[in-house]
């Protein structure tokens, strides 16, 4: 039997559920393939990031599991100690 989704001609926003995700990997040159609504991260650590607005910042002790709500562009290599980053959207 084919899943159904109730909510497919429902407009979308930023308090929706998230409906995608994808590997992020952390590159100081190049951005996400997809501006995040939040990210996950597998293993703590810190993690540095390019926001949607341009700004740089490093989010410090991000704990494993959490889901954070932040608009990211790119994830830095250089101040990133978190891994298996999961972008979300």
């Amino acid at each position: 039997m084919p899943i159904t989704d109730p909510y497919q001609y429902h407009a979308g926003g930023v308090s929706a559920p998230l409906t995608g995700g994808f590997a992020a990997t952390p590159d100081d040159a190049a951005d996400l393939p997809v501006l995040t609504r939040a990210l996950l991260v597998g293993g703590g650590g810190d993690l540095a990031a390019v926001l949607k607005d341009g700004s740089t910042v490093t989010l410090p002790e991000l704990a494993p599991g959490v889901v954070y709500p932040v608009r990211v562009a790119r994830v830095l290599a250089t101040g990133t100690s978190a891994s298996g980053i999961v972008g979300l959207y």
